[in-house]
């Protein structure tokens, strides 16, 4: 029968991180526990004039081998382990002169700041705690007869609680203590499994672990019904989980995910060569536009989709100057995000207090490495991050005529854009700005009509008399069956500008359709490829002849799923 109230007689301590730890070791000598310790922290405390026992005058050996061994011992773990009350280890105890330990203190090597840090391998390694470890879970296997503190953040409650209960600590205490020591250690090796794996080049470790950290409790989940959570993981990538929050309520759990879906696209947009800005709702782009400056940036995306827009996720690849936050408060949104802001921005972006606003400090790197996850029942899909970036990609031309350079430039932005577009995803994009986006449905014909829509409708709203897809680019994440899409964008409105002449993949090469809904259509007289790709996409361009209004040039870009993760 577990006892309620355990009082703490005797204290182990070893500890890397040492903030805190010489108030905190007071209060522990202030009820009367003794205090064992080892190396660093023996020294912090000794010099801070506390009585300390040396581990190695528990143990009866000096520390070993650069200190590797230190706390693997009988005597330490005998006194973490023995269960009170049972004769049998009271008596092994005795015959073995080994004195209990009701509390232990430990924080481990700081292994991931050593890898962030970028040290090197022998570093790295040298950092990987085992007595630790070790100590924190037998104590934890134990936690009816002793506490185990893990993080400097408890410190506090403890004392708190020994003082409350005279020197003694609750079962309640210790069993929480336990699960999130045991916690502490499980993230702490799938540290280091996933680092050695990364070293050794295994893509598909036999056993894959995951730790994170909490971040905050969420008041419920994608439904008021579901529980949720935010944990952090080791990775120091710029966005969500790394930004200072200045303002605003509590993140929700849909706002944090279209917070990062929102970062991670605009990240796509170099802050030295354009400024870029993107609109997400629903974890789909609304609108997305390149500019000069945020603020011409912005009234471009807010375009696309005005609507849409309102209630969305604003998120910015330059600093949040005064000019672009004062447009941006003129729309009810949820977040902004950005890497800096200016003290004037963040005083507009003060008067609306609901609004939350999230300085990252940085811009994550598109091209990085890393993992993504996605659980199915009764396990968990694994694959890399998707840091494909079109400026690296080989485009080859398999057409007489090439793109303009104006052609080009919307076309990278166009496969910039559907990357992160839901699929079925098609977006219709001009001048460095989207101009219709149809996400997420199952038939990519459908998609088309819902962007053909959208930019009739912002055309609309605008006040301009032809739909904003005239003249435009057109991206897919896929194959498309182009006589199909010429037919039925056409009925979508704006003239007939959202559709195209036919395009299909035959031995590399491509055939057009022909006349349909009274436009005058033809083959694309430029198509381009790009080859780093196991499935080869195609683009091509399209000319529409005697037509009255005329219709402008059309570029159509087409690439599957091996160049953008969609789901």
């Amino acid at each position: 029968m577990p006892i309620e109230f355990r009082r703490a007689a005797r204290a182990l301590i070893s500890v890397s991180d040492k903030t805190g730890l010489v108030d905190f070791a007071r209060g522990l000598a202030a009820l009367d526990i003794e205090l064992i310790s080892t190396g660093g922290t023996h020294k912090a405390l000794v010099e801070a004039g506390l009585e300390v026992l040396d581990v190695a005058d528990v143990t009866g050996f000096p520390e070993l081998m650069d200190g590797r061994v230190k706390t693997l011992h009988p005597k330490v773990h005998g006194g973490l382990l023995a269960i009170r009350e049972n004769p049998e280890h009271e008596a092994a105890m005795l015959a073995h002169g080994i004195s209990p330990i009701d509390l232990l203190v430990v924080n481990l090597y700081p292994f991931q700041a050593t890898i962030d840090a970028g040290a090197d391998f022998d570093q790295c390694i040298e950092n990987i705690d085992i007595g630790g470890p070790a100590m924190i879970r037998a104590a934890s296997k134990n936690f009816n007869d002793v506490a185990v503190i893990v993080s400097v953040e408890d410190y506090a409650p403890l004392l708190a609680e020994l003082r409350a209960n005279g020197g003694a600590t609750t079962l309640a205490l210790r069993q929480k203590l336990a699960q999130k020591a045991f916690a502490r250690t499980a993230t702490y090796d799938a540290a280091i499994s996933n680092w050695l794996a990364e070293q050794i080049g295994e893509d598909a470790p036999a056993f894959r672990a995951f730790g994170g950290k909490l971040a905050q409790t969420l008041r419920y989940g994608e439904n008021p019904h579901q529980k949720a959570a935010f944990y952090v993981t080791p990775e120091r990538r710029y966005g969500v989980a790394t930004a200072r929050q200045l303002q605003g309520k509590q993140l929700s759990y849909n706002n944090i995910g279209d917070t990062d879906a929102a970062f991670e696209l605009v990240a796509e947009f170099d802050p030295e060569r354009t400024a870029a800005v993107a609109i997400i709702k629903h974890s789909n782009p609304c609108g997305v536009a390149e500019a000069a400056s945020i603020e011409a940036a912005y009234a471009l995306a807010l375009r696309c989709d005005p609507v849409s827009a309102f209630g969305g996720i604003v998120a910015l690849n330059r600093r949040l100057d005064a000019r672009a936050a004062a447009e941006i408060v003129q729309v009810f949104t949820e977040v902004i995000i950005a890497p800096e802001a200016d003290e004037e921005a963040i005083a507009i972006v003060g008067a609306k207090k609901n609004l939350r606003l999230l300085l990252t400090g940085g811009m994550p790197d598109p091209r990085a490495s890393g993992l993504t996850l996605r659980p199915v029942a009764g396990g968990l899909l694994v694959q890399g991050r998707d840091n494909a970036v079109v400026d690296d990609m080989e485009l080859r031309v398999v057409t007489k005529r090439a793109p303009t350079e104006a052609e080009w430039r919307d076309l990278t932005f166009a496969f910039r854009i559907a990357k992160h577009v839901k699929s079925n995803a098609i977006v219709y994009a001009k001048d460095g700005a989207t101009v219709g986006i149809g996400a997420g449905q199952m038939s990519r014909v459908d998609s088309t009509r819902i962007a053909a829509m959208k930019a009739a409708d912002a055309a609309k709203a605008a006040g301009l008399p032809r739909s904003l897809a005239v003249g435009s680019v057109v991206a897919s994440d896929a194959f498309f069956s182009f006589p199909r899409w010429r037919s039925d964008g056409n009925r979508g409105g704006g003239d007939g500008a959202h559709s195209a002449g036919g395009i299909r993949a035959r031995r590399g090469g491509h055939r057009g359709g022909g006349r349909r809904g009274g436009s005058p259509w033809h083959s694309p007289d430029s198509v381009i490829s790009a080859t780093d790709f196991a499935h080869t996409p195609f683009s091509g361009v399209a000319r529409s002849r005697g037509v009255n209004p005329p219709l402008r040039l059309y570029l159509i870009v087409l690439f599957n799923k091996t160049l953008c993760n969609l789901l």
